[in-house]
């Protein structure tokens, strides 16, 4: 019997598009297809499986039993397949498109990715920044460093280290206001971005939980590293992973004036999609992390620290 007989891929593609997107429509306009077409693929795949695979209601749609066990195997399925064309291209082990936080980016990849290219010539490096969670379906990146519990569905996560976190300012800053000796001492100065809740979980561990953020001025600068600098300038107070400015610390350009750090369950994770974990330049990245970071693979993905 022929392939196109036994496995409709066709029909499997419209569904893994309809079940990530959640519409008919919205599938259709991704694959360039009516709305009549998908639908009628969608029926010849259920006539082929003998099941439902998705509830339909008015205005929503949404998987069935049988709809949500297909799915992930789909899906890692087509994963195989574009893993297998690049393959093919010769640019699976060719360039290493990684995705991350500006902060992460700029205050450890930036200053490690050399070792791993020393060590890995064969591969290219792409680093990509943006505090936006991507589709791995949808953008182009091998992997992505994110900030979160380690709970991603259908991506494999590997804790890379806690993100725990302080307030950090310059000591002309301190001493414009003869020092920073207790924590309400930092509400004499400028907070860069108050709206932040680390500031409240920190003053809340400092035996502070009532204190007024609310009236300082409201200033976001969409990444920690961008407050890191502004904090350097003394433009202001910010809080910060300490673990991240170790030059800056040595050079007296920050402070830490406090040992509290506190932490809100969220860290960083190394992630890429569950069918991609045995292609070649994301085993050489996970082991450079391996081999680098004490911390990786520390804390199972969901748990609590």
């Amino acid at each position: 019997m022929k392939l196109s007989k036994q496995l409709p891929l066709n029909a499997l593609r419209v569904f893994e598009a309809v079940a990530r997107l959640e519409s008919f429509t919205r599938a259709g306009e991704e694959l360039g297809m009516s709305q009549t077409a998908v639908s009628y693929q969608i029926k010849l795949l259920e006539a082929h499986v003998g099941e439902a695979l998705f509830l339909r209601r008015p205005r929503r749609i949404s998987l069935s039993e049988s709809g949500e066990r297909l799915l992930p195997k789909v899906t890692e399925g087509f994963e195989l397949l574009r893993e297998a064309l690049a393959d093919l291209r010769n640019t699976a082990d060719g360039t290493l498109i990684i995705h991350a936080t500006a902060t992460f980016a700029s205050q450890w990849l930036a200053r490690h990715l050399g070792l791993f290219q020393l060590n890995n010539p064969g591969i290219a490096v792409r680093l990509e920044t943006s505090q936006e969670v991507i589709d791995f379906s949808r953008t182009e990146a091998d992997l992505a460093i994110r900030s979160g519990k380690g709970l991603w569905p259908g991506l494999r996560a590997h804790f890379v280290m806690h993100n725990h976190f302080t307030p950090m300012l310059s000591p002309k800053l301190a001493d414009s206001i003869g020092g920073v000796r207790e924590p309400l001492d930092l509400l004499k100065l400028r907070i860069i971005d108050p709206s932040d809740p680390w500031w409240r979980i920190w003053f809340t561990a400092a035996g502070y939980p009532d204190v007024e953020l609310d009236s300082h001025q409201r200033t976001r600068l969409g990444a920690q590293s961008f407050e890191a600098a502004a904090a350097v300038a003394g433009h202001g107070i910010a809080i910060l992973r300490p673990e991240f400015y170790p030059e800056e610390i040595a050079s007296g350009a920050l402070i830490q004036p406090f040992e509290l750090t506190c932490e809100d369950g969220s860290h960083y994770w190394l992630v890429y999609p569950e069918a991609r974990r045995n292609a070649g330049k994301i085993r050489a990245f996970r082991e450079f992390l391996r081999s680098t970071l004490p911390s990786f693979e520390a804390m199972p993905a969901g748990a609590k620290s």
